[in-house]
């Protein structure tokens, strides 16, 4: 049998004895670690935890012989393959730039992710979905047919078996049923440092401003808007003689450096949630 390389992660109270009782499971199933990082947060009083190990035990046992300790320290965690990629479904409405490269992330094997498709709620991007052979989905949105959208949507995601959810500029406000449904699965990115320049032209109104900094967030979607734990963010260095097409061609292009990164790290289970906050092990 071939050595398995698995990645955990893990988070519970923080009390002596958790890394012992860890690493003690993972030696008795001959597992050699070959990376490992923790934290324990004061302020929340949790401990997290993502070991990557190598070992010849089948993953059922190894998971069985954790969750045996797991009751024992009130521990949630997962035991996943390294680098197994993850059924990602990829939203968008209009704007191209995060979708595209994420596809071509994804086609050139620099994000651990299988997309089984593309929704958007607008046909414009169909052609890039078709250029990357990935199915697309046009599930159009108004005010009258938003619960009939969502359930097509939720339809979709279980039978394509999807376990994340990357909003690439999609832009439409999730309901708080479908963000409890899908809750720690959905990324967003967002065109500032939250909650900075909310609503429409915000590159405009950064511009308007005289900025000098402008940004971008990747987040969990949660039901109160745009207040999800952040995952991860950028700033690009802008001047007085910048005008609005520059910032714009600038933002989309750290929106794009900042969620290929959260969609990587959450894929590789790099990402815990504590909280309103986030602890990523990079």
């Amino acid at each position: 049998m071939s050595a398995a390389h698995l990645v955990l992660a893990l988070s519970c109270p923080d009390r002596p004895g958790i890394v012992h009782a860890v690493s003690g499971v993972l030696a008795e199933h001959g597992g050699n670690i070959t990376e490992s990082q923790q934290f324990g947060d004061p302020s929340t009083g949790l401990f997290f935890m993502r070991v990557q190990v190598e070992t010849q035990a089948p993953r059922a046992e190894v998971e069985a012989a954790l969750w045996a300790i797991a009751a024992e320290f009130a521990m949630t965690f997962t035991l996943d393959e390294v680098g197994r990629p993850m059924r990602t479904l990829l939203m968008a409405s209009k704007d191209a730039h995060c979708l595209s490269d994420l596809l071509f992330r994804q086609r050139f094997q620099q994000l651990p992710i299988e997309v089984a498709g593309v929704v958007a709620n607008h046909p414009d991007l169909e052609p890039i979905a078709r250029f990357y052979e990935v199915p697309f989905h046009h599930i159009p949105v108004t005010k009258d047919t938003k619960a009939d959208a969502e359930a097509a949507l939720l339809d979709l995601v279980r039978a394509e078996h999807v376990e994340l959810v990357v909003l690439a500029r999609y832009m439409q406000i999730l309901s708080d049923r479908l963000c409890t449904e899908l809750a720690g699965n959905v990324i967003n990115i967002h065109h500032s440092f939250l909650p900075s320049f909310k609503g429409a032209r915000p590159y405009a109104q950064a511009h308007s401003r005289g900025v000098k900094l402008i940004g971008a967030t990747a987040h969990y979607v949660t039901a109160d808007l745009d207040e999800g734990p952040i995952i991860e963010q950028d700033v690009e260095r802008v001047t007085h003689s910048d005008d609005v097409a520059e910032m714009v061609a600038r933002g989309q292009d750290v929106e794009r450096r900042v969620l290929a990164r959260a969609v990587r790290w959450h894929a590789e289970h790099r990402v815990l949630v504590d909280g309103r906050r986030t602890v990523v092990f990079p």
